[in-house]
């Protein structure tokens, strides 16, 4: 670090005697362009631009079964449009990670023998993924593979269908729950400008059976997890 001596007799003293020779100093010239150096290089090396971004796409269940004395049903949720947001940071050359939202418009519904009732609904998912990049920073191409965990808020804004279209089998709640989330998928980033790139992309949105919302009838259980396959198509902004 550089001091500053305002004392010009010990400054003097010192370079008659040999101890302080000129350009050795740590206020040198050489000395403090030396240490610019360090600090442009690694400020350039570990640089981590961050990213936030919109996507649309649509999201399309794999639906889960419910089993009863009675017979069984098939208990899941519409296949609708889906939008969100993104909040992402290059972490390292070929790593990048992103905090995301996801709002997701599809009823739940039960369906067996013809018969189907729904309740109106949605879902809302907060998620952080990991994304593996095939090539560096400095491509315009990098295509990648994500994972990731959150999790998923299914959440009702409607009554329940009266009468209830399967009550031996399964009763449809207009009760709202959160459930532990899992995405995995893949995707493709482009630079269109030096601030703005776009993606295509794929998401698999994976969550447990949500209990408040499909009751299977005593005796019943369900099978099978539900699966939200997401195509998207997004735009970013880097920072």
């Amino acid at each position: 670090m550089c001091k500053y001596t305002p004392n010009r007799q010990v400054i003097e003293s010192e370079l008659s005697i040999g101890r302080l020779q000129p350009g050795n100093s740590a206020c040198s010239t050489r000395g403090v362009g030396s240490r610019l150096w360090v600090v442009l290089w690694a400020t350039a090396c570990f640089a981590q631009p961050y990213e936030v971004g919109a996507t649309i796409g649509y999201g399309a269940y794999r639906n889960a079964t419910v089993i009863a004395p009675a017979g069984k049903a098939e208990a899941g949720f519409g296949n609708r449009f889906a939008a969100g947001a993104i909040l992402g940071e290059d972490l390292y050359r070929h790593l990048s990670g992103e905090l995301r939202y996801l709002f997701q418009d599809g009823d739940p519904f039960v369906s067996a023998g013809g018969k189907k009732g729904n309740v109106q609904g949605q879902s809302h998912a907060v998620h952080y993924d990991l994304l593996f990049h095939l090539n560096g920073r400095e491509s315009r191409w990098r295509p990648y593979a994500a994972v990731g965990g959150g999790i998923k808020y299914f959440r009702t804004t409607g009554p329940a269908p009266s009468p209830q279209p399967l009550p031996s089998i399964v009763t449809l709640t207009n009760e709202n729950q959160i459930r532990w989330l899992v995405t995995a998928g893949g995707g493709v980033k482009y630079r269109l400008y030096k601030h703005v790139s776009v993606r295509g992309e794929f998401l698999d949105y994976i969550t447990p059976f949500p209990h408040r919302l499909f009751v299977p009838a005593q005796g019943g259980t369900d099978r099978g997890i539900f699966q939200q396959f997401t195509p998207m198509f997004g735009i970013g902004y880097t920072f």
